[in-house]
């Protein structure tokens, strides 16, 4: 069995939850929208935004430009809106895995008592099989206690002819000698 039909086989299963894939569906926004709240956990991110707000800051403190002067009211207002549709895709994110964990361990389930009944399927056709063994052996023992029993009354036949051919001879033999006299 190839790799693929194996994990066919496992995903088999599955199939049956796909629709739970995604709370969004497999649409472009849903697929987006997770795309990018699993970007907001990534080293990536917080190394960038690390660097923006460094930047930020410097520029300002500097004088270079002064769009944002201390207490930085527009950087926490980017840090607001940032948390504002963060949040939401985040937990967004979560759902979708939740329900595909869920999804998952409905079909392992599946699985598992699918298996399990296999499993109790074949132990019963093994007691059957040992069943039969059994009896088999049984039979097998009493037709060998048959023979061995036909082998003795065999043997004792044999024996019993073997007497009564040596009598027969001893008679024939004292018989010839009295009815035919002996040639001088």
């Amino acid at each position: 069995m190839s790799f693929k039909q194996g994990h066919e086989h496992i995903r088999r299963f599955h199939l049956p939850h796909a629709h739970l894939d995604s709370v969004f569906g497999g649409d472009w926004f849903g697929v987006r929208a997770e795309g990018f709240a699993r970007f907001f956990g990534t080293p990536t991110f917080l190394v960038g935004q690390t660097l923006i707000v460094a930047v930020w800051i410097w520029v300002n403190v500097a004088g270079w430009t002064q769009f944002d002067v201390y207490p930085f009211i527009l950087l926490n207002l980017a840090f607001s809106l940032q948390a504002a549709y963060a949040a939401p895709l985040i937990l967004l994110a979560q759902t979708r895995q939740a329900d595909r964990d869920k999804a998952h361990s409905i079909a392992d389930a599946q699985h598992r008592e699918e298996l399990h009944q296999v499993n109790e399927e074949r132990q019963e056709q093994m007691r059957k099989q040992s069943g039969l063994m059994l009896d088999m052996l049984e039979q097998n023992t009493a037709l060998t206690e048959t023979v061995e029993k036909l082998l003795r009354q065999n043997t004792e036949l044999t024996d019993t002819v073997r007497k009564l051919v040596e009598r027969i001879e001893t008679m024939t033999v004292e018989v010839h000698s009295r009815l035919a006299p002996p040639s001088s």
